[in-house]
């Protein structure tokens, strides 16, 4: 089992969610973030004063599936997320070593 976690530009989560949706790739946590990668922000002028923006809005989604489908689901993170543009984000694919469904006491994969 693998935990995978992606952080990406908030406009594009609908597209990503719709993407692993049609890969029948269900079950997801959202969460909304601020970070920043080689980009460093960026500078905006508000009222007439310049200022660094150090932490551009980012949306983190964490998914557990099953080993077999891992590739497959980066691979549709990377395809939908993708700008093409500096800050499209990172993705890190974790090995979980026990998901357990709180409601039935379900373990593994059957769990996920």
């Amino acid at each position: 089992m693998k935990l995978i976690t992606a952080i990406i530009k908030p406009f594009k989560l609908e597209e990503v969610k719709e993407a692993l949706a049609a890969n029948g790739i269900e079950g997801m946590t959202v969460t909304e973030v601020k970070g920043f990668g080689r980009q460093k922000g960026h500078t905006e002028i508000y009222r007439g004063s310049e200022y660094t923006v150090d932490f551009l809005p980012k949306v983190k989604i964490e998914i557990a599936v099953s080993s077999e489908l891992a590739d497959k689901t980066v691979e549709t993170i990377v395809k939908s997320a993708k700008t093409g543009k500096i800050g499209d984000g990172k993705i890190f694919v974790c090995s979980l070593d026990e998901v357990i469904r709180i409601r039935t006491d379900e373990r593994g994969d059957t769990a996920i």
